[in-house]
């Protein structure tokens, strides 16, 4: 073999070796953030996800989806880094507005980002890359779990004005607290904010990390070896901040702040909240010898009718026995001045304000100088400036220096709530058990954190007994007092206040949750203490929430069936196939007639308290001895019909509901129908011989009538007659008035029928119906029924040998006799002669007429035949 063909054998081995080793393809795997993960509502969550082993083009397609716990087999897809139309309804406007979206690492690896975590973001998260592969080998898509769970985490500290000399010492208490059902743990900070908000970076002070590690900032680590700057822990949730000999760098705006840290499966720590407390106000006098002023504000944000207090520090060595000329600014206009003597000089547009009492301006020490302004408004806000000259002596009007001066910008806000709060949800229907959160939208130019306000939630249960009730009121102090109307409220709710907004968070709803929810939200001004009547306050609409009950679970047996007697007692029975062992039941029994378009006729229900309720056609006495419902097992309810007769042929079933509690009340779930049990009676063989023939009859009201019922032939000896009357009712049920029992005892199972019905038995086998007073309701089909019962032997019970029914007999009734005229229209044979009279006078008539005509002819002819004799000259016809 030459060279060439040695080295294409050599190629062509080593591809076949390379194909069989797999070396030319590798395997996808896709790798998500290992969980599951906890996270805080409202928080800002990131999910990592990368792939690797792929063929294909560097950068890789990612897409993101949710499966929920309500629906763990169904995908909700939510983001894609390549189709737009990829998220689901719910997601969509969440992903325009990217309050979700997908961040790119690099090509092969994304963070999905969701801004603000809200409670229904619970499942489990997939991240599917799609396949860019010449053939499907490794995995494409990775899952991980997350969890929502409640921010509990609170920081907070009173805001304050401090003013201190160069060497003093300042201490800052901050209250820290979490109720969080997870293990974590805490870091708490303090911070140095100097200049205005945003202009520099907050300084770090003194960190207590979450390994319980004390960490100083860069600029303070120093002080804090040599012990001049130190965090103390003071019980479960105080913090405190000590900074001995304060320095000039000190000074500004110091806040705590606390973060809430959670151990992550790949042992990892992430901060799942983090809490700001409000800033206190830090002036350090410097006791260089420079002359230096700085001005600071109590609170620089403020609402109308708010009290601004500066305070402005002019740092000077030895000053007590300087002297200085002070002159307040705003907006570059002078306000009041204060001479070396400490005399105060209002301007002309301050000085009836300054009257009332609204301003004032003091000298507390020769370096402290105090503006206070109580009910601001708006006129008040601007740039503030304190302008500090030293006199050479008080009565000199030269100044040694001059124009030493600083300024603070301070804002006021008007107090007022617009043209209304806004209530709103993101859900309206919620299920057994599940969250749901009401957001109270103010309408406000400012944050409620700024000003005293307080809201008040109101609810009107589903089913209102009355006006709205108060569930919940929160004061500005932080007081809570919860109503009377829901108990169990309290501890499964939680309030927020937050920017514009007041949230309410129930947790696990309950069917008593369901209603209409509304609130009221007012506010004060900060100065009003106590508080009195508030600055305004407004109502929201009102949102109806609904809550969804479990799924009922209840199975009821639905195979029809058949139950034949030949007489005595009878037994319909009601299985259940499956229901939760906490569940009651209430069973309803119905009759279906043996009509096809019959109406089910409802005979008794057992309610799950075992209360008992009779239909209309089953409420008598009678009827309530003969109809019982009883559950004979867990699981098998039964109707006992006693002493059965034909009337009572059709067709039975149960309902059954399922009740269960739900920690207020009986809530039903469901309900199920059974199947249909049909009762027949088995005839005897022998039958009776009856008169079978349908006949009718009427009767005038307030009479009586009497209904035949008769037997023909001899009866067997030692045997007994029943007999029992029905009238055919308008329902398909015939209706039982009367039952003579072979006892010779008379039963009447209509009460009110008693007085007007009795048997007539003028002979052994006569069972005709009298019916006193008849009414008109009394109109209708009658039939009786003849049962022939013979004892076994003596002791023993009757048993039945023959029966037979008669055929119908139809009433008819007339209205009473009323008037003359009526006793004439009820006499046949003056009515027909009344009814003949115009056919005999028409018969009349036409006889006279006929007459008359005859008459005239005869009359003509005789005219016409003397006429013609006449003219014959025949004198004798002439006479005639």
């Amino acid at each position: 073999m030459g060279l060439p063909q040695c080295l294409a054998a050599a190629f062509l081995f080593l591809f076949l070796l390379l194909l069989l080793l797999g070396v030319s393809t590798g395997q996808r795997v896709v790798t998500v953030q290992e969980g599951p993960l906890y996270r805080t509502e409202g928080s800002h969550v990131t999910l990592w996800c990368k792939v690797s082993g792929y063929q294909g083009p560097a950068e890789q397609n990612f897409q993101w989806s949710i499966y929920l716990p309500s629906a763990p087999e169904r995908e909700v897809q939510i983001v894609s880094t390549v189709d737009p139309s990829f998220p689901y309804a719910i997601y969509t406007q969440r992903v325009r507005s990217r309050g979700i979206f997908v961040e790119r690492l690099q090509g092969d690896a994304v963070l999905l980002h969701i801004t603000e975590l809200q409670d229904h973001d619970a499942g489990q998260y997939e991240c599917h890359t799609p396949n860019t592969d010449e053939r499907y080998f490794g995995s494409y898509s990775a899952k991980t779990n997350l969890s929502v769970i409640p921010d509990t985490l609170s920081a907070s500290m009173a805001p304050q004005a401090l003013t201190l000399m160069e060497g003093d010492a300042v201490e800052l208490t901050c209250e820290v607290s979490k109720s969080t059902a997870q293990h974590t743990h805490l870091s708490v900070g303090w911070h140095l904010l100097q200049g205005a908000a945003g202009e520099h970076r907050a300084k770090e002070i003194l960190t207590l990390s979450k390994d319980f590690i004390l960490k100083p900032g860069p600029s303070y680590e120093q002080r804090f070896l040599e012990g001049d700057v130190q965090l103390n822990k003071v019980g479960n949730s105080t913090y405190k901040l000590v900074i001995r000999r304060v320095k000039p760098s000190d000074q500004g705006q110091l806040y705590c702040e606390a973060a809430e840290w959670i151990e992550d499966p790949d042992e990892t720590w992430k901060d799942i909240s983090c809490k700001q407390t409000e800033r206190t106000s830090l002036a350090v006098v410097s006791q260089g010898r420079d002359l230096s002023v700085d001005i600071a504000a109590a609170e620089r944000s403020l609402s109308e009718g708010d009290t601004l207090q500066l305070t402005c520090v002019v740092g000077a060595p030895k000053n007590s026995s300087r002297h200085f000329k002070v002159i307040w600014l705003l907006n570059e206009m002078e306000v009041a001045k204060v001479d070396p003597h400490g005399v105060l000089i209002w301007e002309e547009g301050y000085q009836e304000r300054a009257k009332l009492g609204q301003l004032r301006a003091f000298k507390p020490s020769n370096a402290v100088y105090v503006l206070s302004i109580s009910e601001v408004g708006l006129e008040d806000k601007g740039t503030y400036q304190c302008s500090v000259s030293e006199m050479k002596t008080p009565g000199d009007l030269h100044s040694i220096q001059t124009n030493v001066s600083s300024g603070i910008q301070v804002n006021v806000k008007p107090v007022g709530l617009g043209l209304h709060a806004t209530l709103s949800s993101r859900i309206a229907t919620v299920s057994y058990g599940q969250s749901f959160e009401l957001f109270c939208q103010v309408n406000a130019s400012y944050t409620l954190e700024e000003v005293p306000a307080s809201v008040r939630w109101l609810f009107l249960p589903s089913l209102p007994t009355g006006p709205f009730q108060e569930l919940v009121r929160a004061f500005p102090s932080g007081t809570v007092v919860w109503g009377t109307a829901q108990p169990h409220l309290q501890g499964k709710a939680q309030l927020v206040k937050a920017d514009t907004s007041f949230r309410l968070r129930i947790h696990s709803a309950l069917p008593a949750n369901e209603g209409t929810y509304q609130c009221e939200v007012e506010v004060w001004r900060r100065n009003i203490l106590p508080l009195g009547q508030p600055a305004a306050s407004t109502s929201s609409n009102a949102v109806g929430i609904k809550v969804v009950l479990p799924e009922s679970k209840l199975q009821v047996a639905t195979q029809d069936s058949s139950v034949e007697i030949a007489s005595g007692n009878a037994a319909i029975e009601c299985r259940v196939v499956f229901a939760p062992k906490n569940s009651q039941f209430a069973v309803t029994w119905y009759l279906l007639p043996p009509l096809a378009d019959a109406t089910p006729l409802q005979i008794i229900r057992a309610s799950y308290s075992s209360i008992l309720e009779y239909g209309s056609e089953f409420s008598s006495p009678a009827q309530k001895s003969r109809f019982l419902s009883q559950r004979v097992s867990s699981n098998t309810f039964q109707l006992q019909i006693l002493s059965a007769n034909l009337g009572d042929q059709g067709r039975y079933y149960c309902v059954v509901e399922e009740w269960l509690w739900l920690v207020d009340r009986w809530y039903k779930l469901g309900e199920g129908a059974s199947g249909r049990t049909t009762l027949r009676f088995r005839l005897p063989e022998r039958e009776l011989q009856m008169e079978r023939t349908n006949s009718s009859i009427s009767a005038r009201e307030g009479e009586e009538v009497t209904l035949p019922c008769r037997l023909q032939g001899a009866l067997l000896p030692g045997t007994h007659l029943s007999a029992t009357w029905f009238q055919v009712g308008s329902s398909g049920r015939d209706s039982c008035l009367l039952t003579l029992h072979h006892d010779g005892t008379v039963e009447y199972p209509q009460e009110r029928l008693a007085g007007r019905l009795y048997l007539r038995r003028p002979s052994a086998g006569d069972f005709s119906l009298t019916l006193l007073s008849v009414e008109r309701g009394d109109a209708g089909a009658y039939y009786c029924q003849l049962q022939e019962w013979q004892q076994q032997s003596e002791g023993k019970d009757w048993a039945l040998r023959a029966l037979a029914r008669s055929g119908y007999t139809q009433l008819a009734t007339i209205p009473p006799e009323s008037t003359v005229l009526s006793r004439i229209c009820s006499s046949p044979p003056l009515l027909n002669f009344i009814l003949y009279l115009p056919l005999v006078l028409i018969l009349f008539l036409a006889l006279a007429v006929f007459c008359w005509y005859c008459k005239f002819r005869k009359n003509k002819k005789g005219n016409i035949t003397g006429w013609m004799m006449e003219l014959e000259g025949k004198e004798e016809v002439k006479k005639t």
